[in-house]
């Protein structure tokens, strides 16, 4: 499969998961396309002054990788602040939330997968 820049799904969530602002997430696979193994896999975009509220993850989990930008990331409780080339993961069962600590977008991968039962 090939897919141009052009031709990915962006969808527009203002006030994501009670944030501010509205983050603009670009769909790299659509759900369907990750053979039953998550739900995102994508770029989310956080304008200045932007977050995504804080949420607990039940059945799945949250990787974020830093692309561009300053990110402060509250991670079950503890902020931490990251930048480009930084990662964090909220497990199944745990919370976090995300803004945009800086004066430009805040460009990160975000991949949500499903935990893999090993009974």
């Amino acid at each position: 499969m090939v897919r141009k820049a052009a031709d990915l799904r962006i969808n527009l969530e203002p006030n994501l998961k009670g944030g501010r602002e509205t983050t603009r997430i670009v769909n790299i696979l659509e759900s369907g396309e990750m053979y039953g193994t998550g739900r995102l896999f994508g770029i989310s975009i956080i304008p200045p002054g932007g977050s995504i509220g804080q949420h607990t993850h039940r059945g799945d989990f949250e990787t974020y990788y830093i692309l561009k930008g300053r990110a402060r990331v509250n991670d079950n409780g503890l902020w931490h602040d990251l930048g480009p080339g930084d990662m964090t993961q909220c497990r199944d069962g745990d919370f976090h939330a995300i803004e945009n600590a800086g004066d430009t977008d805040l460009e990160y991968l975000a991949v949500i997968l499903y935990p893999r039962d090993d009974t």
